[in-house]
């Protein structure tokens, strides 16, 4: 339980009703894409103040590193080389409710790791791409 979570939920839930949204109108939930996009958006903004422009390269150079705290008081990182999100995980069961039970969390954030080492052909492929500069188009 962290407070902003609950203040979270709290907004979503008036919206949702108020805004009438199917499945949503008596029990509005929440989800860990809503989690993903709230997180998403706010390192895009970091990233937009820190490189004080919009310009897609500047950003995207900017977004390395990232940083946010979503409402549920956990902090995700943006891979520096790969850009992909550091996340904590989560393992639960689903309740009668279609509600979660949390059965193992992780500590914190897990690095990201791109490609399935249980596919072949990925020990082959690079965690980081390649500059845009370095590929012909």
């Amino acid at each position: 339980k962290a407070p902003a979570n609950d203040a979270f939920i709290k907004k979503w839930s008036a919206y949702a009703k108020a805004k009438n949204i199917p499945g949503h109108k008596d029990k509005p939930l929440t989800n860990d894409p809503m989690e993903a996009t709230n997180i998403g958006v706010y390192m895009w903004k970091q990233a937009v103040e820190k490189a004080k422009s919009f310009d897609v390269a500047k950003v995207t150079a900017a977004m390395a590193g990232q940083t946010f705290t979503a409402p549920s008081g956990i902090t995700s990182k943006m891979d520096e080389k790969n850009h992909h999100l550091h996340k904590a995980v989560f393992i639960g069961e689903v309740k009668a409710d279609g509600q979660f039970n949390v059965v193992w969390k992780t500590k914190g954030p897990i690095k990201a790791q791109p490609w399935s080492p249980f596919i072949a052909g990925n020990d082959k492929k690079k965690d980081e791409p390649a500059l845009m500069a370095d590929k012909k188009m």
